[in-house]
């Protein structure tokens, strides 16, 4: 990096290589956007107040503890020198440290000029904040006085007042500061302090400490003590293998859970709260459907509905309903449907972990509420991640309080007051999806953050253990699966039985009314046995196959079908025993033959009637064979949710070499002494035959001509060019310092002049 004393930003960012301006358009991609034409433009956004601020909010303690620095050396109003600058920091500061701070606000742009002169944007006070270093404004009537010995002999309680502000914010509030007093009439400290003129009146209820007096109390360390390293962070090494693992325990245990969700929502959507959300009685009755807790409840509840799997249906009376989505999520692969959660939640512009807290007016914060939406959620999530991807593969933090303390002070300014919470709540979330196991980022996880979703996938599928196709029968008639079952197993299994406990090992039990809703479904008794014969690696209990041959035996023998709907069965005394029954007075049933009843209700209704009145009736089709007639859960047709990115994209070097390249020729031409100018006329393209008739005198002589032009975003830019042929629509010329060709459609060009040789 090539340093000269430079009296503005423009004239140093001029004078520095291509790869120094590259890095600024790199380290700030708020500056690329539009293209700047030239250095002018760039320095120009490089001093706004906004773009600055993000600097600063980028900025580590140290780095924003010598931007303080140079601010109380005034660097913003003239340059300052770095080793005069840098005794606000204190002795013990290392001179290597400082510089390389400086360094970086350079290679920000946002301080420029040697080590003798350095100078910063004006915009740097606003971001560095009221008070640089903690100090207030100098007093003068403090200039000749010797203030260590006015200290020296104050009482406690003055000495108190002056401590507290030289440690803190050197302004504070009170009322004393209505009326400056004269020593001999001030009562309280405040009165007598100003009265000493140790402390200056701002208003009536504000007094600030002057600058000579809070360097005189903080001694050797003018900005008090500053932090030069970030804290240590401890970690602990696992085997990747373990961590991996570990992590697919944990994405088969939230996909259960989603898959829970799905099934309990088809059946009975939750309605929508009028202020948008998702009720606290409806999140209490899921998670003990699931038997999770409340925060674990609300991320999966906002994880299906990032990707998509569940949204408002906007009905009269609004109920969260599974979208199309969510079946084609459903019969997807285990590693597909993890990662279709995993990315939806490291891109989802909402924090889960604000559900069920309440906000400054003490309302609840419900899930899927705007109250949960923060658009820089998705930054401070890949904040988190990314100090675990910098520690080597398997290697985990010991504690989260420690990772945020390592980020506070990699960036003091983000993250708001509720900075270390979000590190926290990363951290649980992204262990609860796998994207993080014993503390260390795992290799799907790591793979989702540098390569996407697919590779993601693709990693999680060699981590999840080999789905099994057997299962251990008990004599319990619990069925256990040792690991995830294969899709057509865990289809069947789920169809006869149903689940007990889940975990590495699937604990499901098998009940007369599993064993029925398996019978509902088509599958006949021998199917069942054949399942527990074929697939179980024990013995099947002849406990199970008494129980299924009993409840397949009853099962059918009563049948109904739509007529609205009927009852049929060969047996005249069950017939006469349903009609007997209360529920067939409520079902409207009567008889129209010693084996028929019909009803105006429809079938399913009555077949659940009945079978909660002990009968065991089945549903039939024309056929005769037994149908289900099970409700397959309601749907709504949703677009998949387009992901919005919150962060500025930084250009590729293809894209910052050319603009490095642009702003260069730009300046170039900004320096050339112009002839002859055409100028577009108002209401008239810039395609005239003055124009090209310049453009043509030119080429024929060989002279240079300075053309400015307006792109396709409608921003301005200047160059120098050779004119080698003009026609076609087309202007194409020579660039004078790299030799290239550059072809310019002639309607851009809104003016043209004929290069002057500079004077002699």
């Amino acid at each position: 990096m090539v340093r000269v004393s430079s009296p503005t930003l423009t004239d140093w960012l001029r004078v520095q290589d291509d790869e120094t301006l590259a890095a600024v358009l790199r380290a700030r991609p708020d500056l690329a956007t539009p293209r700047p034409p030239d250095t002018t433009v760039l320095a120009t956004r490089a001093a706004t107040r906004a773009s600055v601020a993000r600097v600063a909010e980028g900025l580590d303690t140290f780095t924003l503890a010598v931007l303080d620095a140079l601010l109380a050396a005034n660097a913003d109003r003239k340059p300052a020198d770095l080793a005069q600058a840098a005794t606000h920091l204190g002795d013990d500061v290392p001179a290597d440290r400082v510089r390389a701070a400086v360094d970086r606000l350079r290679e920000l742009a946002v301080a420029w000029g040697p080590d003798e002169a350095v100078a910063l944007v004006p915009a740097a006070r606003e971001a560095g904040g009221l008070f640089p270093t903690g100090l207030g404004r100098p007093s003068p009537a403090l200039d000749w006085v010797d203030v260590p010995a006015s200290l020296a002999g104050l009482p406690d309680d003055e000495r108190k007042v002056l401590t507290t502000l030289a440690h803190g914010q050197p302004v504070g509030k009170t009322k004393d500061a209505a009326v400056v007093l004269p020593l001999d009439e001030a009562k309280t400290p405040v009165q007598r302090l100003l009265a000493r003129g140790l402390l200056m009146r701002v208003d009536a209820e504000t007094v600030e400490l002057p600058r000579q007096v809070g360097l005189a109390l903080r001694g050797t360390g003018p900005t008090g003590t500053v932090s030069i390293t970030e804290p240590p962070l401890r970690t602990k090494a696992h085997k990747a293998s373990i961590v991996d693992a570990t992590a697919a325990g944990a994405t088969l245990e939230i996909l259960r859970h989603t898959e829970t969700l799905l099934r309990l929502w088809s059946a009975e959507p939750p309605p929508v709260l009028k202020a948008g959300g998702f009720g606290v009685r409806d999140l209490r009755k899921l998670t003990r459907a699931m038997e999770i807790s409340e925060r674990e409840a609300t991320l999966i509840v906002e994880l299906a509905a990032a990707a998509s799997l569940v949204a408002d249906n906007e009905a009269a009376t609004p109920e969260w309903v599974p979208t199309n989505h969510a079946d084609v999520w459903l019969t997807a692969t285990q590693a597909n449907q993890w990662a279709t959660l995993a990315s939806a939640w490291l891109d989802l512009p909402r924090l889960p972990g604000l559900g069920g807290l309440r906000d400054a007016k003490d309302r609840l914060l419900a899930p899927l509420s705007e109250d949960l939406r923060r658009p820089v959620a998705p930054l401070e999530r890949a904040r988190v991640l990314r100090v675990l991807a910098d520690l080597k593969a398997g290697t985990g933090i010991a504690e989260p309080d420690e990772l945020a303390a390592v980020l506070a002070w990699r960036a003091p300014r983000r993250g708001g007051r509720l900075r270390d919470e979000i590190v926290r709540w990363t951290l649980t979330e992204a262990t609860a999806l796998g994207v993080v196991a014993l503390g260390a980022l795992s290799g799907p996880g790591r793979a989702l953050l540098d390569e996407g979703a697919a590779a993601a996938a693709k990693r999680m599928a060699e981590a999840m253990p080999e789905p099994i196709d057997h299962v251990l029968v008990q004599a319990d008639l619990t069925v256990v699966a040792p690991g995830p079952l294969e899709p057509h197993l865990a289809a069947l299994v789920n169809e006869v039985a149903d689940v007990e406990s889940a975990g590495s090992a699937t604990v499901y039990r098998v009940s007369e009314t599993s064993i029925r809703r398996a019978l509902d479904a088509g599958r006949t008794a021998g199917d069942l046995h054949e399942l527990f014969r074929t697939r179980s690696r024990t013995p099947v209990p002849q406990s199970l196959e008494y129980l299924i041959d009993d409840v397949a035996r009853r099962h059918g023998r009563l049948r109904g079908g739509a007529a609205t709907a009927f009852l049929r069965c060969d047996d005249p005394a069950l017939i006469a025993e349903v009609a007997a029954h209360p529920a067939a007075a409520s079902l409207q049933l009567r008889k129209i033959a010693p084996t028929v009843l019909v009803s105006p209700f429809p079938l399913l209704e009555i077949l659940d009637e009945l079978r909660a009145a002990g009968f065991a009736p089945a549903a039939e089709g024309a056929d005769g064979q037994v149908v289900d007639l099970r409700p397959t859960g309601r749907r709504v047709q949703v677009p998949l949710r387009a992901v919005r990115r919150t962060a500025t994209r930084p250009p590729d070097n293809d894209q910052v070499a050319d603009m490095v390249r642009a702003m260069r020729a730009g300046d170039r031409a900004a320096d050339t002494r112009r002839g002859r100018t055409v100028t577009a006329t108002a209401g008239a393209g810039a395609n005239t035959a003055e124009t090209m008739a310049l453009l043509q005198e030119a080429a024929r002589n060989h002279k240079s001509v300075w053309v400015g032009l307006v792109d396709a975003h409608g921003v301005a830019s200047q160059r120098v060019l050779e004119p080698l042929r003009v026609g076609g629509g087309i202007l194409e010329g020579r660039d004078p310092a790299s030799a290239e060709i550059r072809r310019l459609p002639l309607h851009r060009i809104t003016s043209a002049a004929l290069v002057e040789p500079p004077p002699l």
